[in-house]
């Protein structure tokens, strides 16, 4: 099992501390992703940054809810083997 996570460039030109809002997700837990498919729309700083699927495979568990903030770092869901 994966996480997916905002891409790490995301996160280097905001001040440390700075969190973003999962503004939308675009698939639902159990359905099928590709590599690099957006699965997710965050907003920083006013932009908002597509969040791709980091392998193929089945979206498993939403670990954070649209509309909640994220901190660096944190998964946003877990994506396991088709």
């Amino acid at each position: 099992m994966s996480e997916i996570h905002l891409p790490q460039d995301a996160w280097e030109d905001v001040e440390p501390g700075t969190e973003a809002l999962l503004e939308q997700w675009l698939v639902k837990p159990g359905e099928r992703v590709t590599a690099g498919q957006t699965v997710a729309v965050v907003v920083m700083v006013k932009t908002s940054i597509e969040v791709p699927a980091p392998e193929d495979g089945v979206l498993d568990q939403v670990l954070i809810e649209a509309d909640a903030t994220v901190a660096q770092g944190k998964p946003l869901a877990t994506l396991r083997a088709a």
